[in-house]
């Protein structure tokens, strides 16, 4: 008995500590202290494409306006960023190169007027080119999903095909053709990016490149150089799939209360649990009462459904009843008349029990036994109350001996 009750109220602690855990809402947020989740291989594909202008610097560019050494350029890139930091773009560029060389120089133009003792030349550049890329405002600043400016630091490297004026018998331009001349480049450069959308970026690409002067068929002192060229592109970018980046979600618990009125409760349900096992050792501790032996009725009479009348077996058995009542003058007895409750209505049940006693104390009577030794009366419960399964047991008469 005491590791039951014990039991119970540890069952009643923690079943209050669950409701007050179940009060508390959890919360799950991203946490940017737990770093990055990257994402799969085929999210974060972007397409970019380009148009610009170039100026070239080679060796005798300074007798040249500036403004006649501007050429256009433009350039289609495929790239991913693989972190909201660090990305790459691999794609085909091509740039129209304005300068000025001597005689015999790779693109001359022979037509062209000379000045300062130069010839002008022309010459186009294209091939591949790979770039790694790094979003400063992303590493400095934090990511942000919906930031619309962002500014990006990229080194790379190219190598490009050279394409010349195909000249006719005048000295005319008549066509590009193949220089078969290759030619290497470095370069470096920053991306001025403004979303649009989530899907469009607009761009300014600002990049200064070297590029390797040393020709294929012309090893002269004043061609195997590495010359600059700087470019200006505005750019359009559409992003694919998943676009945007999160940080690794964790739960964020709600902050303690304050834990005196727990520690309160505790405190009184330690001290109840130390009064309740005292309670437990007093009462293990008292002597066992003898047992009280519980008076069954006299006897139970018990009838059909919906009947009162007395069978012959039922007279037979309160003619010996009564034979018992004239023995004991002294001894009282309490008749009472039942009613199942599960049938009939409740005025066919009262009118049931008055019929079933009344039948049975006028036939105690009428053997003989003093009406003073007789009280008739009613219960309106069920007798054995089993369910009404078993209501047959509760349609009767009970004699008990008077307390």
């Amino acid at each position: 008995m005491k590791k039951i009750t014990l039991l119970a109220c540890a069952c009643a602690l923690f079943s209050q500590s669950l409701v007050a855990q179940e009060t508390q809402e959890v919360q799950y947020v991203e946490d940017a202290t737990q770093g990055w989740l990257i994402n799969s291989f085929k999210d974060n594909w972007f397409i970019t494409a380009q148009g610009g202008i170039d100026a070239y610097f080679s060796h005798h560019d300074v007798v040249r306006d500036f403004g006649d050494r501007i050429a256009p350029a433009a350039n289609l890139y495929v790239g991913k960023w693989f972190t909201p930091v660090w990305g790459a773009r691999i794609g085909v560029e091509w740039m129209s190169l304005k300068g000025m060389g001597d005689k015999g120089s790779l693109g001359m133009l022979p037509n062209e007027p000379m000045t300062g003792g130069y010839y002008k030349t022309r010459q186009s550049e294209i091939g591949p080119a790979f770039d790694v890329m790094a979003n400063l405002t992303n590493l400095f600043c934090g990511y942000k999903p919906g930031r619309i400016y962002n500014f990006t630091l990229y080194m790379g490297a190219g190598g490009y095909w050279t394409m010349i004026h195909d000249l006719d018998r005048n000295g005319n331009a008549d066509g590009w053709k193949q220089a078969h001349d290759k030619v290497l480049t470095f370069r470096a450069g920053f991306i001025n990016s403004f979303n649009i959308s989530k899907q469009m970026q607009i761009s300014l690409d600002l990049r200064a490149s070297a590029i390797d002067g040393v020709h294929d068929d012309i090893a002269t002192a004043g061609e195997n150089r590495t010359y600059l060229a700087v470019q200006a592109y505005l750019g359009l970018t559409y992003n694919f799939r998943d676009r945007e980046w999160h940080h690794p979600v964790v739960p964020v618990c709600p902050p303690a209360e304050n834990c005196d009125a727990l520690r309160a409760r505790l405190a009184a349900a330690d001290a109840r649990i130390a009064d309740l096992e005292g309670q437990l050792r007093d009462c293990l501790n008292r002597p066992t009462p003898a047992p009280v032996e519980a008076k069954a009725p006299l006897a139970t009479i018990y009838y059909p459904i919906n009947v009162y009348r007395l069978t012959k077996e039922d007279n037979n058995v309160l003619e010996a009843i009564a034979n018992v009542m004239k023995d004991n003058t002294n001894t009282k007895y309490v008749l009472t008349g039942w009613a199942d409750n599960y049938t009939g209505t409740d005025a066919i049940n009262v009118r049931l029990r008055h019929n079933r006693v009344n039948g049975v104390y006028n036939k105690l009577v009428k053997c003989g036994v003093p009406e003073s030794q007789l009280t008739a009366t009613t219960n309106n419960g069920n007798l054995c109350d089993l369910g009404e399964k078993y209501v047959a047991l509760d349609r009767a008469v009970t004699i008990e001996e008077a307390e």
